[in-house]
C-alpha cells in the first residue's frame, strides 16, 4: 500500500525509525497520517497538500506556533500527544492507528515525537514547497 511506501520513506528521512520504539514505527505512523490526509483532500499523489492541509490543521487548533517553528528554520518546539489528538478529526486519527497497528494514543503520541523533525527536514528553505507529492519532498531532502 502506498502508505506503507511513504512510511518507509519517511522512516529513512528520519533516520531508520530506530529512534522510536517501534522498528520504523514513526515513518509507519507519519506515512498512514499523511497518506489519509491526501486522499481525504482529493488530491491523490498530491502528498504536498496533504502537508499544507496538516499544517493548517495544526494552525486552526491553536498550534500555529509550533508548527511555524517546524517550517522555519529556528529550534522545533515540542507538540504533545494529547495535542495531537485534539487537532486531528477523531476519524483520521483512528485510520492512522489502524493502518500502522497501534491504539489511537499510541498513533498520537507517535506523531508528536516525529512529526516535527520530519516537518522540519521537509521544508529546509524555511517553507512548505509548492507542488510535488511528499514522496518527492522526501526524496529530494535525502543527498
Amino acid at each position: 500500500m502506498a502508505g506503507n511506501d511513504l512510511g518507509g520513506l519517511l522512516g529513512s528521512l528520519l533516520g531508520g525509525g530506530s529512534r522510536s520504539g517501534g522498528s520504523g514505527g514513526a515513518g509507519n505512523i507519519l506515512g498512514a497520517l499523511l497518506g489519509t490526509l491526501g486522499g481525504s483532500q482529493g488530491g491523490g499523489a498530491g502528498g504536498g497538500n496533504a502537508l499544507e492541509g496538516l499544517i493548517g490543521m495544526l494552525a486552526e487548533s491553536g498550534l500555529l506556533d509550533q508548527a511555524r517553528s517546524w517550517v522555519g528554520t529556528g529550534e522545533n518546539q515540542p507538540v504533545s500527544g494529547a495535542q495531537i489528538a485534539q487537532a486531528l478529526p477523531d476519524e483520521t486519527l483512528r485510520k492512522v492507528a489502524e493502518e500502522a497497528g497501534v491504539s489511537p494514543e499510541q498513533a498520537a503520541d507517535g506523531i508528536a515525537k516525529s512529526l516535527p523533525e520530519a516537518v522540519d527536514r521537509l521544508t529546509p528553505a524555511g517553507e512548505v514547497p509548492e507542488g510535488g507529492s511528499i514522496e518527492d519532498l522526501i526524496r529530494q531532502q535525502q543527498l
